[in-house]
């Protein structure tokens, strides 16, 4: 019995391998093909990954604009991963789609090696903020605000980058980085290129750490309530000591890295587990050009 569980956890890993050298392979493939045109379809193998890692309750949608409350518009997003179960559109018709930053958890930019104009849609997403003022029912009573544990978010943001290395200042900005490596040195093991997807992601960072930055966006945290600051401390002593670096997964050879990719941005999406409760009446003051009766 043991040797069959043994035997299936390795098929599994294996069959991750032969996932990471395909996209990659088509990756490269599509780019040789049909050069600088080819942003669509590389935005279709990417995507690929997160439907295979991302839990059915978000989903993935392609070239999208997010806003906020206060009327702040991001550069296009590739893909984007959001919660549609709580959070209505702002506009969605046809291949237009407008969503606001509560619903959204993943925002990725797809690049082959060209990072121009990267830096200027980073800018477009760290404008954006999602608001407090949301009426939900809870088990319990009539909330009016956004839950203690979650004030302010901020999406995870990724790049997918076809490409063997990453300009540090542009890396630095996103929470992961995925390179779609196809190196032209043989391997003299085998006799065969190279090819691997290396996942490079802030692996210092505590957990603590990523909650607060997650669900505690730029706030000042000395402007927190007490009820707030004791939710703070619980997490704390439950995730200081935990790091991204523990959910590596490895066999005799390497790391498997979309395997870890999975564990670890899985791990950051039960921090913020769901999307901050929509406030409906700021975006109908944006609409209303903040009339005081809105």
């Amino acid at each position: 019995m043991e040797e069959r569980k043994q035997k299936l956890i390795e098929n599994i890993k294996e069959n991750y391998r032969r996932v990471e050298k395909s996209i990659v392979n088509q990756l490269h493939m599509r780019n040789d093909l049909h050069g600088s045109t080819i942003g669509s379809a590389r935005e279709d193998i990417w995507e690929q990954i997160f439907h295979m890692i991302i839990p059915k309750k978000f989903v993935i949608e392609r070239s999208v604009f997010i806003i906020d409350s206060e009327g702040n518009i991001s550069r296009e997003v590739d893909l984007a991963i959001l919660d549609e179960m709580y959070t209505p559109y702002i506009f969605r018709y046809g291949r237009l789609k407008f969503i606001p930053i509560e619903a959204v958890v993943v925002v990725v930019e797809c690049k082959s090696k060209d990072l121009r104009g990267v830096g200027k849609w980073i800018q477009s997403i760290e404008k954006l903020r999602t608001a407090n003022e949301s009426i939900a029912r809870t088990a319990t009573y009539i909330s009016i605000e956004s839950p203690s544990t979650q004030k302010s978010t901020r999406p995870i943001r990724i790049l997918c980058l076809l490409d063997s290395i990453v300009n540090w200042k542009i890396a630095k900005k996103f929470d992961f980085v995925l390179l779609a490596v196809k190196e032209q040195e043989k391997n003299e093991a085998n006799n065969e290129d190279t090819v691997r997807i290396d996942v490079q992601v802030n692996t210092d960072k505590t957990l603590f750490e990523w909650y607060k930055e997650l669900n505690f966006h730029r706030m000042d945290m000395d402007e927190l309530p007490d009820k707030v600051l004791q939710v703070l401390e619980d997490a704390k002593t439950h995730l200081e000591g935990l790091k991204l670096s523990k959910y590596e997964v490895r066999d005799q050879k390497a790391s498997i890295s979309l395997l870890t990719f999975n564990f670890q941005l899985n791990q950051l999406l039960m921090l913020i587990n769901n999307p901050i409760p929509f406030p409906h009446r700021n975006y109908v003051r944006l609409f209303n050009g903040w009339r005081a009766d809105a």
